[in-house]
């Protein structure tokens, strides 16, 4: 098991070589070791997924530091993959963003994204965003940089100014958010192929892409976003539209026979799902301790 240091030291590398990492959204422990399982390298803790699963809500702002930091605890003890965290707008001012990032940190996350929309923010694919001013969120982003223990633990900065001032002004933000210490640049629901491919001509910071399946950025290939020169393209609700369509699907069958059989093609074995949450670590842990 690799320690929190060399965990992200590795991750910032791997960040740096802008080849394209697939960055799959969790929701929760479970869908975490599903795509560990998987061979994912890395992972996205989605605000959205954990507003959308835990409390069958919109990606509206419903959920707060707690709960993330609850959710990332959680999945920090499921699997030792790098965790970056939706840390959404920091919950609050600068002042509350350094203790964003300190909490975060303790959970276990090796990275976490924050954003300039205003609050309540929206999900980035929504209508209707507003933006704070540009120095309003550099302050934030100097606060972040300040807070975090280990060096290596990077920071995301989004903007979502695309939608609400124009691409050339989400271009000048991103700079000003690489001056003020971002790690990272994510420039939010560009919606266009041309757009895609001059991000990394005009912004020199690594950079993440989100794919949103049915959003406003076009889907395209990972190998075409690692010619580009993309460090990570980020799939947040892959694992949560799966889960529901599987969860429909089911649920479904089970309604219109009044039966389900232990059908690989609908459900998971239950063997698969003992596999998943290591029920044999905790069998052999369970003979260990038994009393003579």
């Amino acid at each position: 098991m690799t320690t929190t240091s060399s965990r992200r030291a590795a991750f910032r590398e791997r960040v740096n070589a802008r080849n394209a990492l697939l960055l799959p959204g969790a929701f929760n422990a479970m869908s975490a070791r599903v795509a560990a399982d998987l061979g994912f390298e890395a992972l996205y803790i989605t605000g959205a997924g954990v507003t959308n699963m835990s409390l069958g809500l919109p990606d509206l702002a419903f959920i707060g530091l707690t709960e993330i930091a609850e959710h990332t605890s959680r999945i920090r003890d499921a699997v030792d993959l790098p965790l970056i965290v939706d840390a959404d707008t920091g919950f609050g001012n600068a002042v509350n963003v350094r203790h964003t990032v300190r909490t975060l940190e303790r959970a276990g996350a090796d990275a976490i994204q924050l954003e300039d929309q205003v609050m309540p923010k929206k999900c980035g694919h929504f209508a209707g965003k507003g933006v704070i001013t540009t120095s309003e969120m550099v302050g934030k982003i100097r606060a972040a940089v300040d807070a975090r223990e280990d060096p290596n633990f990077q920071i995301i900065a989004r903007t979502d100014a695309c939608a609400v001032e124009g691409f050339d002004a989400a271009i000048e933000r991103a700079r000003a958010f690489v001056d003020a210490g971002a790690d990272i640049l994510f420039i939010e629901a560009v919606e266009t192929p041309e757009q895609i491919a001059s991000l990394p001509k005009l912004l020199d910071a690594p950079q993440l892409i989100n794919i949103v399946i049915g959003g406003k950025t076009p889907v395209t290939g990972r190998d075409e976003l690692a010619q580009l020169g993309f460090s990570l393209v980020l799939y947040a609700n892959t694992a949560l539209q799966g889960a529901v369509r599987g969860m429909q699907t089911a649920l479904s069958g089970l309604k219109q026979q009044g039966r389900l059989d232990e059908d690989p093609a609908i459900v998971a074995p239950f063997a698969e799902r003992q596999r998943l949450v290591n029920k044999p670590f905790f069998d052999e842990l369970d003979r260990k301790y038994a009393a003579d």
